[in-house]
């Protein structure tokens, strides 16, 4: 058997008692009594009405209820050896891993930051080839298209002069 607690006084309510009211956003509520509805149901605040266990918590006055709540037992953690190696020796290791971790982990950022650069240098480097080999070949063609168009002014001056004195004969 479960027994709730009212939503408006705080009182214990019993199986088969009390009324149970549904708001519109589907949150329910439990009420010891039609009192405690119609104060809920007028907005009442529960911690301003003396008979409530709201206000009694609210204004310190039920005292001997504060004293009878057990205190909670804090765990305090004790830490042991194990069969054949002492606290001491166990915490060694512990600090032991700690540093190794970050000593690997520090390695690992360093090393990645080498790579990046080295496949920065890369990429620069390759860029620099591209831009060369492009310069290379336009400056090979600028020349061949200037022999070329040399080539075609020497052979209209031959050929005009052959014209020439083959009209003359």
């Amino acid at each position: 058997m479960k027994i709730e607690i009212c939503a408006f006084s705080g009182y214990k309510i019993r199986p088969g008692r009390g009324v149970r009211f549904v708001r519109m956003d589907g949150k329910p509520f439990l009420f010891a009594n039609k009192k405690c509805f119609s104060r809920f149901s007028h907005k009442r605040n529960p911690r301003k009405i003396r008979w409530t266990q709201f206000y009694r918590k609210a204004h310190r006055k039920n005292k001997s209820a504060l004293l009878k709540k057990k205190k909670t037992r804090r765990i305090v953690k004790k830490e042991r050896g194990i069969v054949g190696a002492s606290l001491d020796l166990i915490n060694a290791r512990r600090q032991q891993q700690k540093e190794m971790k970050t000593a690997t982990l520090r390695d690992q950022a360093i090393k990645e930051l080498k790579e990046r650069k080295r496949a920065k240098a890369l990429r620069r480097k390759k860029e620099r080839e591209e831009r060369r080999k492009k310069k290379k070949t336009t400056e090979k063609k600028d020349k061949k298209r200037t022999q070329r168009e040399q080539n075609k002014k020497s052979k209209n001056k031959f050929n005009t002069k052959q014209k020439n004195i083959g009209r003359k004969f």
